[in-house]
């Protein structure tokens, strides 16, 4: 199959596909667009069951990306890199170094940052060969792991999205939790914290004992978690888990977490619509981590410290814009999803037109 004939290519600006013998890198990574700056976005890990599956991700990743990144009002654009294998098993120093080149060799045309299955020591092996990582640590412009301003972002946009569709705070609120990682563990603790009672399920029978243990969540096996009694669901795992079928199992009027691509197809979000259910794009409610990593790279660039105040008014704008969406919904009565999609678009068609014109 060409990339041109997948069905998750839209207009993307350039795919790479890079092969490395001697440590046995696959890795695909997508630029969906250029068109604010940059393209950026994380690496993710995963062993995918082929190699159309790792593109069609990497694809709709990419494509996300661009309109996290207009939507969150940063000079970036949207790319994604994906890497075939098992990050349990398959990782080495070398294949992340054998990363960075496939990076470098794009001259800056795409950032690259953790995502799923890979971590922030993974990312310093790529460092070794290529300047084009964020999310590090060990420099004055550095940022770290950016998952804790991702869920702060969440946790923000989760706050707001009760408001609107309950009329309260978090407080007694029960939130279910998919996915108990990078994000999905820092939620945890911040709606805990908030006084929201937590049911939580992961195929990782450690990190859901540990998160347990700090906030005394309920947890449940993976298949459970859309039949749980639950005001709000937050998906904070992998892409596609409100589908027709499971949308019709979840019993609260929120959807708002902090995973890329939640809903299976368009479609699903019309369906949750006129079932009178709000939902959070995900690109929208997500886009905190890719602030953080904005504030950096325009540090590196700069050659300056990393201004957390910057990324504090970002995160700030960023709860406002999903205000935005959520009024234009009411007001058009049109699906969130859709609303939100009309707007990033024309971010980056003003964006575009710009640079067409300068």
């Amino acid at each position: 199959m060409s990339v041109f004939d997948s069905a998750a290519f839209e207009n993307h600006e350039g795919v790479h596909a890079i092969f490395d013998e001697k440590t046995g890198l696959k890795t695909i990574i997508a630029v969906h667009s250029t068109a604010r700056g940059p393209a950026a976005g994380g690496c993710r890990m995963w062993p995918y069951a082929s190699s159309e599956a790792a593109l069609t991700d990497a694809l709709k990743l990419s494509r996300a990306m661009s309109f996290k990144n207009a939507m969150a009002d940063i000079p970036l654009g949207g790319g994604k890199a994906v890497i075939i294998g098992d990050a349990r098993t398959d990782k080495t120093p070398a294949l992340f170094e054998a990363f960075g080149r496939a990076v470098d060799g794009l001259g800056g045309q795409y950032w690259t940052a953790e995502d799923v299955g890979v971590s922030v020591a993974d990312m310093a092996h790529a460092r070794n060969q290529t300047r084009y990582v964020a999310g590090l640590e060990g420099h004055a412009a550095a940022s770290g792991d950016p998952s804790p301003v991702t869920a702060e972002g969440v946790f923000r946009g989760v706050r707001l999205c009760v408001e609107r569709a309950y009329g309260r705070d978090l407080k007694g609120v029960t939130v279910a939790i998919q996915g108990v990682g990078h994000v999905g563990a820092y939620l945890a603790e911040k709606l805990a914290a908030a006084g929201a009672e937590l049911i939580i399920t992961d195929v990782n029978e450690a990190a859901l004992a540990q998160v347990a243990a700090r906030t005394g969540a309920t947890i449940v096996p993976p298949a459970a978690i859309f039949d749980v009694d639950a005001d709000v669901f937050a998906p904070c795992a992998l892409g596609g888990a409100v589908t027709a079928e499971t949308l019709a199992r979840l019993k609260g009027r929120v959807v708002a977490g902090g995973a890329n691509n939640q809903l299976a197809s368009p479609e699903v979000g019309r369906m949750l619509f006129e079932r009178g259910m709000l939902y959070a794009p995900d690109y929208v409610i997500n886009g905190g981590g890719i602030i953080n990593v904005a504030a950096e790279i325009a540090a590196i660039e700069a050659g300056t410290a990393f201004d957390p105040a910057w990324v504090e008014a970002k995160l700030t704008t960023l709860a406002a814009t999903l205000g935005e969406v959520l009024d234009r919904s009411l007001a058009e009565k049109r699906p969130t999803h859709e609303v939100a999609d009309e707007m990033a678009k024309a971010r980056i068609a003003g964006a575009a037109a710009a640079r067409r014109a300068a």
